[in-house]
Formats: C-alpha cells, sequence, structure tokens
C-alpha cells in the first residue's frame, strides 16, 4: 500500500504537470473501476496514514491536490465512497484553490481544518459520472 501511494504521488505529481487535472482524474477513476478491494482488508485511516508517510518521505514535494488525488484513488479503491473537494477563495486579492477528500463528510486529509476557508466546488467529485451529469 506505501509502494502504492508513493507511485501514485509521482504519477499525479507528473500526470497533473503534463496532462491537467481531468485527465488524471478520468485515469484515476478507471483504475478504480478495474481493481476494487474488499474495505474490510485495511480501514480508511491505516490507508491515510500509508499516504501521508508516502508524501512525507518522497524526494520531492506534493502539493494538497496531488496528495487528494491519490488518497481519494485509494479510498475509492478498497471500497470506500470518498469524495475529492476543491474548494476557493481569494485572499488579499489573490485566487486561491485547496484540495482534500472526506468521508461521510468527515475530512481526512486536512487536520488543520483550512478547508473552512475554502468554499468548495458544487458537488464533491466521486466518478467520472458524476462529473457528466
Amino acid at each position: 500500500m506505501a509502494w502504492s501511494a508513493a507511485l501514485g504521488l509521482a504519477a499525479a505529481w507528473i500526470g497533473l504537470r503534463l496532462f491537467g487535472f481531468r485527465r488524471c482524474q478520468e485515469f484515476a477513476s478507471k483504475r478504480i473501476e478495474n481493481s476494487q478491494h474488499p474495505a474490510a482488508a485495511i480501514s480508511a485511516n491505516r490507508i491515510l496514514q500509508l499516504q501521508a508517510a508516502a508524501s512525507r518521505n518522497l524526494f520531492f514535494g506534493t502539493n494538497c491536490l496531488e496528495q487528494s488525488l491519490v488518497l481519494w484513488s485509494l479510498l475509492r479503491r478498497h471500497g470506500f465512497a470518498a469524495e475529492l473537494k476543491i474548494g476557493a477563495r481569494k485572499e488579499a486579492g489573490r485566487f486561491e484553490a485547496h484540495a482534500w477528500v472526506e468521508l461521510d463528510r468527515v475530512p481526512l486529509n486536512d487536520d488543520t481544518g483550512s478547508n473552512r476557508q475554502f468554499v468548495p466546488f458544487d458537488g464533491a467529485i466521486t466518478s467520472l459520472e458524476t462529473q457528466a451529469e
């Protein structure tokens, strides 16, 4: 699982820069559909811990979007109904954005609570079908 998180973070870092969010999210959704694991095999908290450890130990830094995209993908692959949230705000005349993952409306990867300072875009991203509607 830690290797999956590390590889996912590297792929997200590269993919977002080369292909953009939409194509990275489509790729992650296809991986989710093709490899569902039973949720009972590992807890959501353990997935979060492994993803956070992988992020801390990479030789390059990752941002909240890359980390959230990978966490969301790992959770969904293990059967959890996680939601990828992206919010925005205008601070001191600058546009700022933030991404985080929620499970049962509880933010998982935002222990500082900074997500409350951002207005989420309408709806969460749970799958490609949700975006297409």
